[in-house]
């Protein structure tokens, strides 16, 4: 095991024990404003291009289709969804893909198998041999999957400057967006 995916499996195994009466309050607010399962798992790239389900709270409306954030119809996502995804609350599902050893807490966010621009660029520069993260480095800087190249690119300057240390700052970066960023 390495030192990355001890990391991964400790702090996703603590995270998940204190973060679950959060999850099941937020699973109740989903429930009980919006019809439809309060978590949902939708295929994404993985490591090597291989496909997975990662897990989220649903934060759109249940007959929203499946396409990037940034394409999302207007007034897709709920009125609990703003909150959870203002806090982050949605993505902690994925706790659960990490301990599968699906994704990482820290790598490249994973995309949908339809974004085909980011997944080329990924691969051409090498992106695709790592796990997937929660979180990643183009997060902190606020670049989204919208400019796949420049996406691309901050995900592999990432991989060249991987270790824990890199991990732990952008963890809390993710956290603590004004403090650490």
């Amino acid at each position: 095991m390495t030192p990355k995916r001890a990391f991964d499996l400790i702090i996703a195994a603590v995270m998940l024990a204190l973060t679950s009466p959060i999850v099941l309050v937020a699973m109740l607010a989903i429930r009980a404003t919006s019809p439809g399962p309060a978590v949902f798992s939708q295929p994404r790239v993985g490591r090597e291009g291989a496909l997975f389900s990662c897990y989220k709270l649903r934060t759109m409306h249940r007959d929203t289709p499946s396409l990037p954030t940034h394409e999302a119809p207007a007034g897709s996502v709920t009125a609990v969804g703003k909150v959870l995804r203002a806090t982050k609350i949605d993505e902690l599902p994925q706790l659960w893909n990490v301990l599968e050893g699906e994704m990482s807490l820290v790598g490249p966010r994973p995309c949908l198998p339809t974004q085909t621009e980011l997944i080329g660029h990924r691969q051409r520069l090498g992106v695709l041999a790592a796990l997937p993260g929660m979180t990643g480095l183009a997060q902190i800087k606020g670049i989204d999957m919208s400019d796949p190249k420049l996406c691309a690119e901050t995900d592999a300057a990432y991989l060249k400057a991987a270790s824990i240390g890199h991990d732990v700052r952008i963890l809390l970066a993710t956290l603590y967006p004004a403090r650490t960023a």
